[in-house]
């Protein structure tokens, strides 16, 4: 694995991409400024300043686009509820991979999938965590509640070691993953999740969905039933 650390980048995620051919397999890249990060669905992640972590790996397992691969946000929620956990903390995961303290916001990602005509190329993960905000700053955030690590601890969190922390997590298991599919984290998944049995609105791409969140299945999809009817959903935020 390397780590390459920019001063400020618009998003690590879009310098990635424009650099996939050149970096190898299992690069990291890490600002500590983003101008313009991204989250999912085309929202902006927010930056609290650079004792927080913004950051992309670079991911080429194959030659061959897996379905494996659309769970490696999932495996990353996982992953980093983990390591919040080892701080006395208890997140929960709300579908697809939203990381959450008490019900606010620590984390997002985001998963882009770079291909060449019906070649796939690799896939570049985009991670952001709140390690270290004032509280009036996650306050002034409009339309959302986030928190951030720091205020939860009242305590300064340092980047760097949280960072070597869950990327070495995050590869300890990497390979037993793809093999095994979302069902290799599944309860572990479920244990987290706090939206099950509740009503939910789901934002899909052009529309959303309501109806209360029964189940996620083995490939993670979150099985929504409206009026009797169940459906599942593979793409989706819960609002």
């Amino acid at each position: 694995m390397e780590l390459i650390t920019l001063t400020e980048v618009d998003s690590t995620n879009n310098y990635s991409k424009k650099k996939l051919e050149i970096f190898s397999d299992r690069t990291v890249v890490r600002a500590l400024r983003q101008t313009s990060g991204k989250g999912r669905l085309n929202r902006r992640w927010v930056d609290l300043g650079g004792e927080n972590l913004f950051f992309s790996i670079i991911l080429k397992p194959s030659d061959k686009f897996c379905d494996v691969y659309a769970n490696l946000t999932q495996y990353m929620s996982v992953v980093l509820s983990k390591l919040l956990e080892e701080y006395g903390l208890m997140p929960q995961i709300k579908w697809p991979n939203d990381v959450l303290i008490d019900g606010k916001k620590i984390a997002g990602i985001l998963s882009e999938t770079v291909m060449q005509g019906a070649n796939f190329k690799g896939l570049i993960l985009g991670v952001g965590i709140n390690l270290n905000a004032e509280l009036k700053d996650v306050s002034a955030i409009p339309d959302k509640i986030i928190t951030a690590l720091n205020l939860e601890l009242s305590k300064k969190i340092d980047a760097d070691e949280f960072l070597n922390k869950l990327l070495d997590k995050f590869f300890s298991k990497y390979d037993e993953f793809l093999e095994k599919g979302f069902e290799f984290i599944k309860s572990d998944y479920i244990k987290r999740a706090c939206f099950l049995d509740k009503e939910v609105c789901v934002q899909l791409i052009n529309e959303t969905k309501h109806g209360i969140a029964k189940s996620v299945n083995k490939s993670g999809e979150l099985i929504l039933e409206d009026n009797g009817k169940e459906f599942s959903l593979t793409i989706g935020d819960i609002l």
